[in-house]
């Protein structure tokens, strides 16, 4: 009986910690991440960067003071040209290095945030563009 109760405990913690939930489409996340990216990406990103991700129009096309618009990260511009590292420290350090005004969010949202947000918009890439990011060595 008392074996019993430790199993269900163990299946209980792994139920609620979300392991073993199954990964999008064999993509790297969850449904849980892309679920709890979307609220942050809503909250955190997309007065910049659009509800859905799309980026602002003339994203390619430099501002007065020479930095560029928020660029689309729905899989239509050059986000899945970066590997996931480089995605996390462009949240982190902010886009003021690569010729962009977005702010550093390393004080402002967990690791955890951060990788969902990421999450969020990869869901919107398709398969092609998924693909041609993990051949670029996005892991």
């Amino acid at each position: 009986m008392r074996l019993a109760n430790v199993s269900l405990s163990i299946l209980l913690v792994a139920l609620i910690s979300g392991c073993g939930e199954e990964k999008v489409d064999g993509r790297w996340y969850t449904q849980s991440q892309v679920d709890r990216g979307k609220t942050v990406f809503l909250e955190s990103c997309a007065e910049c960067h659009g509800r859905s991700a799309q980026g602002t129009f003339n994203w390619r096309t430099p501002l007065e003071d020479g930095s560029y618009p928020p660029p689309p990260l729905n899989g239509s511009a050059h986000a899945w040209h970066h590997s996931l590292d480089m995605l996390m420290r462009t949240i982190n350090k902010g886009g003021a290095s690569i010729g962009g005004q977005m702010p550093a969010f390393e004080d402002e949202l967990s690791d955890d945030d951060k990788k969902a947000t990421i999450a969020y918009f990869q869901s919107k890439w398709n398969k092609r563009i998924y693909e041609a990011w993990l051949d670029r060595g996005g892991l």
